[in-house]
């Protein structure tokens, strides 16, 4: 059986988010946020960098307080198969909207500029998929399915 957990996917977002940061835009220095639409200006780069994590962080508070809220005991597997779908979907959804659709940015710009935002997508599918793996619950066999009976 596969249990979607809200909670755990908000976190894997701003956790996705964060990991995409992070690396590639810190470490590897591959792109800013705005990179696409102001490859000269480090400033506006800075603030938008900045402003993106400040939107991951409160899509891991979220995440938190959605787990909170519901009492956080969860089997591990959902809780990291939430998380690892989650950042998936971060990839799919920021890789299609600021990479191909808006153009933003993009992972790696120059020639493979294409291929590398393939690539990202094709990790995000990636991720979802294993996410959902991770996630799944085996149903015990003797668990009534439908209305409990009165």
């Amino acid at each position: 059986m596969l249990k979607v957990d809200r909670a755990s996917l908000v976190l894997g977002l701003g956790i996705g988010g964060f990991l995409d940061g992070i690396v590639i835009h810190q470490l590897l220095g591959w792109h800013h946020m705005l990179s696409g639409w102001h490859p000269d200006d480090p400033h506006v780069n800075m603030i938008g960098d900045g402003l993106f994590h400040l939107l991951c962080l409160a899509l891991v508070a979220l995440g938190v307080a959605l787990l909170n809220h519901s009492g956080g005991r969860r089997p591990g597997r959902v809780l990291w198969g939430g998380v690892v779908a989650g950042w998936g979907v971060f990839n799919l959804v920021e890789g299609t909207l600021n990479h191909l659709l808006l153009g933003v940015h993009h992972v790696r710009s120059g020639p493979s500029e294409l291929a590398y935002d393939l690539g990202f997508l094709v990790l995000g599918a990636a991720l979802v998929a294993a996410g959902i793996a991770i996630g799944r619950v085996n149903k015990p066999h003797n668990t009534p399915v439908g209305p409990p009976s009165h």
